[in-house]
């Protein structure tokens, strides 16, 4: 599989440098699901690509953990 490929395959087409996903269970409340599956549909249309939900709860565990410091 080419880096292209695995990033398409979770739900936003590229990265700059695309890493390996593991697959996790979470339980989410309804409300977060319910606003994670609207970014990913505002994402994807304003973005021109195809966002997943768990594409952007990636991106915001992401933001999460560098805003307590824990990844850069």
């Amino acid at each position: 599989m080419t880096g292209k490929e695995s990033c398409d395959s979770h739900g936003h087409g590229s990265h700059a440098s695309c890493e390996k996903l593991v697959k996790v269970t979470l339980n989410l409340e309804e409300d977060q699901v319910v606003v994670l599956k609207e970014l990913a549909k505002q994402y994807s249309k304003d973005l021109g690509q195809r966002w997943s939900m768990s594409a952007v709860a990636r991106v915001a565990v992401g933001a999460f953990l560098a805003d307590i410091g824990r990844i850069t």
